[in-house]
């Protein structure tokens, strides 16, 4: 049995590994109020519902490390993994990122007294993607959240 098993672990050693492949887009946009402020307006972790126009229900937690947001009635399931007093970063249990190690961070940096700047980054595994949709994703991604950012931006703003 013993020597059943050295066999078993020496085949999965020697399996050719897929190495990973992170692909990072950070988008950017300069806001005129302060961190803390622009935070207030737009950093819940539901506050997606606003700014990206769709539905947003907490399904687990109250909006901190641990809790679950549902976006779309269900389509898309996302856990938050880490947070700041003006970030947090969020993966994708269900929807169709949920198997490329996919997570977004969204922060508010400080960039003067009364000025911040928006940093959405988004990152994911391009090794689990298809060869065939690898090329486009990331234009992809960027044509649906830049806007996302915009709006981010213009609700920061608003007085």
């Amino acid at each position: 049995m013993r020597r059943l098993m050295m066999m078993g672990l020496a085949l999965i050693a020697a399996a050719p590994a897929v190495a990973a492949d992170y692909v990072v887009i950070a988008l950017h946009a300069d806001v005129a109020a302060p961190a803390d402020a622009a935070w207030a307006k737009v950093g819940s972790y539901c506050d997606i519902g606003k700014w990206a126009k769709m539905p947003c229900e907490l399904i687990s937690g109250t909006g901190g490390v641990g809790s679950v947001r549902r976006l779309l009635g269900g389509v898309i399931e996302e856990p938050m993994h880490a947070a700041t007093a003006h970030s947090y970063t969020y993966g994708q249990s269900v929807g169709m990122n949920k198997d490329i190690d996919y997570h977004g961070t969204l922060a508010i940096e400080p960039t003067g007294a009364a000025t911040s700047r928006i940093d959405y980054t988004l990152v994911y595994d391009a090794a689990r993607i298809a060869p065939e949709k690898r090329a486009g994703m990331p234009d992809q991604l960027r044509q649906t959240f830049g806007p996302i950012v915009q709006n981010i931006k213009l609700m920061a703003e608003a007085k």
